[in-house]
């Protein structure tokens, strides 16, 4: 296609709709893998990519037997798309905060475990949530605390509930609770023979699995010296690799709890092996408008009487 002298000219709704395509077929990686998501056949999304490509006068993408790819062009339209759609859903989100009636969306992302953490009062929050803002749509992702830091400081969720490990600059923290966390093997591991003193002495020289994230200093240090052979982010996968019996690894001591009463695991070096871990409600330092984040704030609040400042 030839650049010369062309021009766009005005950019409507059936643009932004053919944008939407190419952006979720690159994200899904080809046009076939794009069929579910979009819910349209391979021939419909290969006709909206060409309609588009005719209409910026751009090749975006190459598709044949070398599998999908993006030009050099597409590279960019992918980029200047992602920041169109960012910006539409910005101007959604702030006229709807402006209107009375309290509609649009709410997202929030959570660590691993925490929903269902009876100190978090979860479901307690969306049901208050939800009886005073019954036309906000709300959508829950489970993430890890990083993702969970950039999705909320680049506008991609609204909250987060997070284990504190660092404190950022563009967030606020409102704590909830501290976990203890201990060193965790099964009944049948060398170490869960030993005296306390044995372990103390041992526990670094056996396997350990890790979350593979940059603890705070307390964390840190029960874990820089240990053995660490393998990195498991999630609680459950940990788990099942401590079950091994080949790995030994921190665990927060209520998850572990029915593990411990079931006879599968046993707490080890409980003595001097151990740290604590913050779980805060983090939200974006903005004085652009959200009242559905703002009214989450205020039932939160309302729901659990005890919260205090996140002390990081």
């Amino acid at each position: 296609m030839s650049a010369k002298n062309y021009s766009l000219g005005q950019v409507g709704d059936y643009e932004i709709k053919q944008l939407k395509v190419f952006k979720t077929v690159v994200d899904c990686g080809g046009f076939s893998a794009a069929e579910t998501s979009l819910n349209i056949g391979r021939s419909t999304i290969s006709l909206h990519i060409s309609n588009l490509e005719a209409r910026l006068n751009l090749v975006l993408c190459k598709r044949g037997r070398g599998g999908f790819s993006l030009t050099e062009e597409g590279v960019i339209i992918y980029e200047m798309t992602e920041r169109l759609l960012e910006s539409l859903d910005a101007f959604r989100t702030t006229v709807n905060n402006l209107n009375v009636s309290l509609t649009g969306k709410l997202r929030i992302a959570l660590s691993d475990k925490v929903s269902l953490d009876p100190r978090s009062h979860f479901p307690e929050l969306i049901k208050h949530f939800s009886n005073v803002a019954p036309e906000v749509f709300i959508t829950t992702n489970v993430a890890s605390m990083t993702n969970i830091e950039r999705m909320v400081l680049n506008d991609e969720a609204d909250v987060g509930f997070i284990p504190y490990h660092r404190k950022l600059d563009g967030l606020d923290y409102i704590h909830l609770y501290n976990d203890r966390c201990f060193v965790y093997a099964t009944q049948d591991h060398p170490l869960a023979s030993m005296s306390s003193e044995e372990q103390e002495a041992r526990v670094d020289s056996f396997p350990s699995s890790h979350a593979g994230l940059k603890y705070h200093e307390q964390a840190s240090e029960q874990i820089s010296h240990m053995k660490l052979s393998s990195i498991s982010y999630f609680y459950d996968s940990r788990l099942a690799l401590i079950l091994s019996g080949q790995y030994v690894g921190f665990l927060p001591e209520l998850y572990a709890k029915p593990y411990i009463a079931s006879g599968q695991i046993v707490a080890v070096a409980t003595t001097t092996r151990y740290y604590d871990l913050g779980v805060a409600v983090a939200t974006k330092k903005t004085a652009q408008p959200n009242k559905a984040r703002e009214l989450f704030l205020e039932v939160l609040h309302n729901t659990i009487k005890d919260l205090i400042v996140a002390p990081y």
